[in-house]
């Protein structure tokens, strides 16, 4: 079998997934990158995978590799489109070859109703007159923004990003050594991240006589903000203001900390940090309006949730594990296992080519799998 990926750029978060394709198909893989990495990536640290694997195809770079591209992706059985420009699929909506849309969700900002009849006719002429393309949710919200358009239904598979998982040799030692009562933020200091939401509950908690430390990690243009929250509200000793740290550094933190705490709202496609914490074996608070959120957790079992934007409710939730730190550290069993045993690009990869198969046999909307990668995505509104 022959599958194309074709997307931007290699990232980090869809290289471990590319790998484990290239592992089952060698050659008959291929990532197609239509664009470079941005500069501002590079300046931040992030290295450039496009030069760094032999089956990514550079399309931006000459006619030739253009061309070479388009004929890639001409060839394969099935083709896996993200973010990059819809002619490049041109070919093979005429001749009916099956596509798998690779989409987050489309409405961060909200949905306009009295634009639903431009919508709706848009969305059919795009994607409702083909019968031979299907959707891979990188979000649990896209099946619902792409079914109020008419399109996709019963067609939308949850999916996500995968990025590196690791596995430990004794999950409970590494839950034994993390430190007791301590919190955990990760994130740009951006206003969708709500990274006050987390200052806020460590002022309630000091107010409150919890002992406890809260580390924030990470960079932007909230950060001063932030910072004068934190001296006015007399949490200097409480709260740790690191900046930006390497990616390595973030996960030995992850490893080390009880409670990780993600506050974004719906602007937060998808939060790859939540996989990282849940491997990492954290208790996670997540707002559910996170786009991984509702794939990923299941409230009470292997980590908690709580309702976008309601600080109090993340409170009483942060003080019962607090309280219950025993049944912190059983969610973050959980979460872990979720992560090795699921959510991974192995899994992943193995699925979606089941899916492919699947779609080449002929099959109409096939069902395979009742949750996890490559199973049927419930609509949300």
């Amino acid at each position: 079998m022959k599958i194309a990926f074709v997307s931007s750029y290699l990232s980090i978060h869809q290289l471990p997934f590319c790998l484990e394709l290239y592992a089952r198909l060698g050659d008959d893989f291929c990532f197609v990158a239509t664009k470079s990495i941005p500069e501002e990536r590079l300046a931040n640290g992030y290295r450039d995978l496009n030069d760094d694997y032999s089956f990514v195809v550079r399309a931006y770079e000459d006619d030739e590799q253009r061309a070479r591209a388009l004929r890639l992706i001409e060839q394969a059985d099935v083709v896996v489109h993200g973010s990059a420009s819809w002619e490049y699929q041109s070919g093979r909506l005429k001749r009916k070859k099956p596509i798998l849309l690779y989409s987050e969700r489309l409405y961060k900002a909200g949905y306009r109703w009295w634009k639903w009849p431009i919508h709706l006719a848009r969305f059919y002429a795009k994607y409702g007159r083909h019968k031979n393309l299907y959707l891979l949710c990188a979000s649990a919200y896209t099946a619902g923004d792409f079914a109020k358009n008419g399109t996709f239904i019963n067609k939308a598979y949850r999916w996500g990003y995968f990025p590196e998982v690791k596995t430990y040799e004794d999950v409970g030692t590494l839950l034994d050594r993390k430190q007791p009562a301590t919190l955990l933020w990760v994130g740009r200091f951006l206003g969708w991240k709500h990274p006050e939401a987390a200052v806020e509950i460590a002022r309630r908690l000091q107010a409150e006589g919890y002992d406890f430390r809260l580390k924030m990690i990470g960079s932007g243009e909230l950060w001063d903000t932030i910072k004068r929250q934190v001296d006015t509200c007399g949490l200097q000793d409480r709260v740790e203001l690191t900046g930006g740290v390497p990616a390595d550094e973030v996960r030995v933190q992850m490893e080390r900390t009880s409670l990780y705490l993600l506050t974004s709202d719906r602007n937060e496609g998808w939060g790859a940090v939540l996989n990282e914490a849940m491997n990492s074996a954290c208790a996670v608070l997540a707002s559910d309006a996170v786009g991984s959120a509702p794939f990923l957790l299941k409230d009470g079992e292997n980590g908690l949730s709580y309702r976008s934007g309601d600080v109090d409710e993340l409170y009483r939730k942060v003080k019962f594990l607090l309280d219950n730190p025993e049944r912190g550290k059983k969610l973050g069993q959980n979460a872990y296992e979720t992560m090795t045993g699921l959510w991974n690009a192995e899994v992943a990869a193995e699925r979606l080519l089941e899916l492919a198969r699947a779609l080449l046999r002929g099959e109409t909307n096939p069902e395979l799998y009742k949750e996890g990668p490559c199973s049927r995505a419930e609509i949300i509104w």
